[in-house]
């Protein structure tokens, strides 16, 4: 059974927000709040909640999944982090921005790219999104809500439910963002390249 939440866009109840934390913690799948779209999230560790995100979205092995993450300092604990690529991420994070970059020994193969051994890094702008970290303590494994045949991400509470009330465990609704997905900005070859524009400015990575 699917439980609906609604938080504050703004100042998200702490209650739950921890409400929201334990569900992940148990094994959950949640739908929730970014600032380019809502998302599915699942604890980094859990296999099981992974596959269902496969299923829902359809994916094959080569996706990329993202890691939403508290700051930077986070951030490099799960991605190899050179010079270059830390100017890039200093100079456009927290924003609707995910960076491809090398995995680190922290991430789960499950996660990384089979061939390539990448990972997909992010942190958001939005006071749910971040407040949910803060309180798990770690990054959550997050993919937007894009269905299959599918541009843009779902936003709308009502075809939320319908698509997907008894596939997820929680829907946290916390009113209007766009649905716009992410910029993707690849940084494993030592400079930028966008491989899909979305959300932001993804012409200040093509200069």
């Amino acid at each position: 059974m699917t439980q609906y939440l609604e938080l504050h866009p703004e100042n998200p109840q702490q209650r739950l927000i921890a409400q929201a934390v334990k569900i992940v913690r148990a094994g959950g799948l949640i739908v929730y709040p970014t600032d380019s779209g809502y998302a599915l999230g699942c604890h980094i560790g859990d296999k099981k909640a992974l596959d269902r995100v496969r299923q829902i979205r359809k994916l094959d092995k080569k996706h990329n999944f993202t890691l939403i993450c508290r700051d930077l300092s986070e951030l490099a604990n799960f991605a190899r982090v050179d010079n270059s690529s830390f100017r890039v991420l200093r100079n456009h994070t927290p924003g609707p921005y995910t960076f491809i970059l090398r995995a680190s020994p922290e991430v789960p193969n499950r996660l990384q790219h089979p061939k390539r051994k990448t990972i997909g890094i992010r942190v958001p702008a939005h006071p749910v999104a971040l407040a949910l970290l803060e309180e798990l303590g770690e990054p959550l494994m997050s993919t937007s809500l894009i269905m299959p045949d599918q541009e843009f991400t779902l936003v709308d509470e009502d075809e939320i439910r319908s698509q997907l009330d008894g596939r997820v465990d929680l829907v946290i609704h916390a009113g209007h963002t766009s649905d716009i997905p992410t910029t993707v900005v690849d940084l494993m070859d030592g400079f930028a390249q966008v491989i899909r524009r979305g959300a932001g400015h993804p012409e200040e990575f093509e200069n």
